[in-house]
């Protein structure tokens, strides 16, 4: 069949797999043996037209998921996968295939691969398309229906995928511990000791559901506060208990971690552990879901209230946190430098060499918190941009300066990076960085926060504002930034909307961009940039018009040349 009438066929019309997966003088596909399988022999089979490639990091993560719902599905024998290789060579195609159960197109026929990859507009990997066993497209967004439902969404279709999300919107409508933690015949969740504790005897209480992974960093920075909160809290009688989620991919390490814990937890590896990160909308750890003595989740994530208050977080109600809101709204507004910084006898940071020097002598400047760390790239491209605000800053005689609080893995890590730093730090493992963290919401790197002269706030966005206006974001306050602001806008008045570059071949638009990186000079950019939306090609607006000034620097060339006897038409100066 042509491709003509493919195409067609992606509009729900039937064709023929045969078609769809032969070449010229290949009527088989191939199995990690080398065995051929008959093309034909798909007929009347579901199948998974699976995009990927070994050297691809999403790509090695998802093939696990895929590979144990095929195999649980293989009892059902109408349901077949069939790998298109995006790898560049054959040992690295053969290597990642032997670990797959499935079909593979021969990495020997890269045309098919390649039409097939232009058929399917696939941009990105790993990428899964669904096909029924009419030859219809059921849906290309297979990924995420195998991540989110497993085999739970055989047979694929769309009918079954709208059950299924029904069905969690009347879970949730009708929640109960018993619809949260029971899975088939497994109606127990586990203590320390091995024991089971029937679901039945939480009923009443009120339930942290904690998500957790054994070998994150914050997780294990965590359970200490989570731990003294549980035994604060038991000690009072209160009808509380914990239900930790683990999601280990390692029996060993999940049981040294859990064994030390007073509260319960699912099995690792039990598939509610999947399915309630999904049921929960799980997008970082930890989190402490909070499930009232109803069944009815109170609290998507208490975690940080925790952290934050211990105990009188207790009981996560709404009337509780707006109450706590209240607090930290007090504590906001009379804060100074010292009760960001000093924290018992810790009351200094560091400079070069190691000199301590007391927060004390900081109090009445402008101070930047600068998150970051030497094995994250962007922090290292941003270190030069805030080096040179720093020096401009400190060279107009500013009361200013920039501490680095390490998110690096070990001293001589810290050390490297540090050296190439103008300001202060706070010790390498100094357990002020977590309080720090919380504090701040840094759920990423680099992040720089900005405290006024008296120690308030004022603006966790300031790598933001020195991506856009380098040093003169300075002194970062809202009235600073916004007057900077309106004056940007009153340029770009002034640019170009679109325009021709010769560093890329299409036409450029004017676009508000949050952050991006210049395809020309590989600088980070913000704010405003020249952009091809079908290449995703950034341009600085620096970088453009430092072509203009280059072109008018030649026009003003020529026309010297001019003066001195050469007349110069278009691209062609000649002796007059």
């Amino acid at each position: 069949m042509a491709e003509g009438n493919i195409a067609e066929i992606m509009d729900g019309q039937t064709y023929d797999i045969t078609s769809l997966l032969s070449s010229p003088g290949r009527d088989f596909l191939l199995r990690n043996n080398g065995d051929q399988v008959k093309i034909d022999t798909l007929k009347s089979k579901k199948l998974g037209l699976y995009f990927s490639a070994s050297w691809c990091g999403p790509c090695q993560r998802f093939t696990p998921v895929l590979v144990e719902a095929y195999e649980d599905l293989g009892g059902k024998g109408d349901f077949e996968v069939v790998f298109i290789s995006s790898d560049r060579d054959y040992e690295a195609f053969n290597k990642y295939f032997s670990k797959m159960p499935w079909l593979a197109v021969p990495f020997t026929d890269p045309e098919k691969q390649k039409s097939l990859k232009t058929l399917f507009k696939v941009r990105g990997i790993p990428h899964l398309v669904i096909i029924d066993e009419t030859g219809r497209v059921s849906s290309d967004e297979g990924v995420e229906i195998v991540r989110e439902y497993g085999i739970e969404a055989y047979p694929f279709t769309v009918e079954r995928i709208q059950e299924l999300k029904d069905m969690e919107e009347d879970a949730r409508m009708n929640q109960t511990l018993e619809t949260i933690l029971v899975r088939g015949s497994r109606d127990f969740v586990l203590s320390s000791d091995g024991g089971k504790v029937p679901v039945s005897k939480l009923q009443g209480k009120i339930v942290g559901i904690y998500f957790s992974h054994s070998s994150y960093g914050s997780c294990a920075d965590f359970n200490p506060k989570l731990l003294e909160m549980h035994e604060k809290l038991k000690a009072k009688g209160e009808n509380f208990e914990i239900v930790m989620v683990p999601l280990d991919d390692d029996q060993e390490s999940f049981n040294q971690s859990f064994e030390a814990m007073p509260w319960l937890s699912l099995p690792v590896k039990d598939k509610t552990c999947e399915k309630l990160a999904r049921y929960f909308e799980l997008e970082t750890l930890p989190t402490l879901v909070i499930v009232g003595t109803d069944g009815k989740t109170l609290h998507p994530n208490a975690a940080e209230a925790v952290e934050e208050h211990g105990t009188a977080a207790y009981p996560f109600t709404p009337e509780k946190f707006a109450e706590l809101a209240e607090i930290e709204k007090a504590k906001a507004e009379t804060q100074t430098l010292e009760s960001v910084l000093v924290s018992g006898d810790l009351d200094y940071v560091i400079g070069k060499g190691g000199a301590e020097v007391p927060v004390a002598d900081l109090v009445g400047k402008t101070i930047l918190l600068y998150f970051s760390a030497h094995w994250c790239p962007p922090c290292r491209a941003f270190l030069p941009k805030l080096v040179q605000a720093y020096n401009k800053i400190k060279s107009k005689g500013e009361a200013f300066e920039v501490i680095f609080i390490s998110s690096d893995r070990d001293q001589a890590s810290f050390d490297d990076f540090f050296s190439g730093m103008p300001w202060l730090a706070l010790p390498f493992g100094d357990p002020r960085k977590s309080s720090l963290s919380r504090k701040f919401k840094v759920q990423g790197i680099p992040m720089v926060v900005a405290l006024g002269p008296t120690g308030r706030t004022a603006t966790t966005e300031a790598r933001g504002q020195i991506m856009q206006h380098g040093h003169d974001a300075y002194p970062f306050t809202e009235e600073h930034v916004k007057k900077l602001e309106a004056k940007l806008e009153e340029m770009v008045k002034g640019w170009a909307k679109k325009l021709k570059h010769e560093s890329h071949e299409h036409e450029l638009v004017l676009s508000k961009r949050m952050n991006y990186g210049c395809d020309a000079c590989n600088e980070m950019g913000q704010g405003w940039s020249y952009y091809c939306n079908d290449c995703d090609f950034d341009l600085h607006p620096k970088c453009a018009f430092a072509e203009e000034d280059k072109e008018a620097e030649e026009d003003k060339e020529a026309e010297g040349a001019a003066k001195e006897g050469w007349v110069c038409e278009g691209d062609v100066c000649q002796k007059a």
